[in-house]
């Protein structure tokens, strides 16, 4: 189906999550994209207004953009109704997924998930940036057997290149660093270390990384400024910084990052602090915590940090 609308040159839409695993899967295939010069259109649902995964309304916005062909990355394996509604409008969902799945299964054109019931690849612990790797992979190859690359002038893309987005979607999404996780990391960091992703090295350039990447820069500096975006700024900040070719605006988008990312960490202070108090009121063997106003773009951090506090 992706072949057609490469041959055909058919717009498609990319509908991700606003995480950075969902930020680097749309980023990944976006680049891919432009490579192969198939228009396309990103949308990153609102997590105030839209929250988790397709919705009817955040379809119907990407329809509004005509494309003939939906993917979802890091999302759209429960996504029944909205995918329904993309069909009753004639055109094509294919899911690009990782998480968990159940027997009944949404009516999309194809989902690819690892862990679907049926699944047999061994590779259920790949990230949905991980999952849209092996995809492109498969991809590259098909369009290879066609000469299409050959035919039509274009180099054809050193996907290798690509492992700085899918070890970046890996380490955040803090899946197991083993088998092919881990070889994917090893390489993304050879690959990051060259600063060939704008929006990546601008990052790096605001937050004074000056030694060689490690997980850990992935982890606890890029990873949280990228999803800072998702949790209490402008959704689509990150995969727009990933996919940018402009210096200007990679600058711009990088630097509303890092002023989300303060903004983040000051409600997760004045958070942490309210409801760690709650927590010591509590003598149940589970503690439930509510209150006014929290943030649900930090709740899941505050989560977190409560568990580990209070084991």
């Amino acid at each position: 189906r992706t072949l057609e609308a490469i041959i055909k040159k058919e717009k498609v839409g990319i509908f991700g999550d606003y995480d950075v695993d969902g930020a680097s899967s749309t980023a990944l295939l976006g680049r891919y994209f432009k490579h192969v010069n198939l228009k396309f259109e990103i949308y990153i649902p609102d997590r105030k207004l839209e929250g988790f995964g397709p919705t009817i309304k955040g379809f119907e916005n990407m329809i509004k953009k005509n494309p003939k062909l939906i993917f979802t990355v890091d999302c759209g394996t429960l996504s029944f109704e909205p995918i329904n509604f993309a069909n009753e409008k004639k055109i094509d969902v294919l899911v690009l997924d990782h998480h968990q799945s159940e027997i009944k299964l949404p009516n999309a054109y194809s989902i690819i998930n690892p862990n679907q019931i049926d699944d047999s690849s061994n590779l259920n612990n790949l990230c949905a940036a991980g999952v849209c790797f092996m995809f492109l992979i498969s991809l590259n190859r098909e369009l290879k057997k066609i000469n299409w690359f050959k035919n039509n002038k274009i180099k054809e893309p050193n996907l290798i290149e690509y492992l700085d987005l899918v070890s970046l979607g890996t380490v955040c999404d803090v899946v197991p660093l083993t088998g092919l996780n881990r070889a994917i990391v090893k390489q993304g960091l050879k690959i990051l270390h060259l600063k060939k992703n704008l929006g990546l090295k601008t990052l790096f350039d605001i937050c004074k990384i000056e030694s060689a990447p490690t997980p850990y820069h992935l982890g606890y500096i890029l990873g949280p400024r990228i999803n800072a975006g998702g949790r209490v700024g402008k959704c689509s900040h990150g995969a727009n910084l990933l996919l940018n070719k402009d210096p200007k605006a990679a600058f711009l988008l990088a630097s509303e990052l890092e002023h989300y990312n303060k903004e983040r960490q000051i409600l997760e202070k004045e958070l942490l602090n309210e409801a760690i108090k709650d927590a010591f009121k509590c003598n149940e063997p589970v503690i439930v915590l509510s209150g006014k106003n929290w943030h649900e773009g930090v709740i899941g951090i505050i989560a977190s940090r409560i568990k580990d506090k209070f084991n």
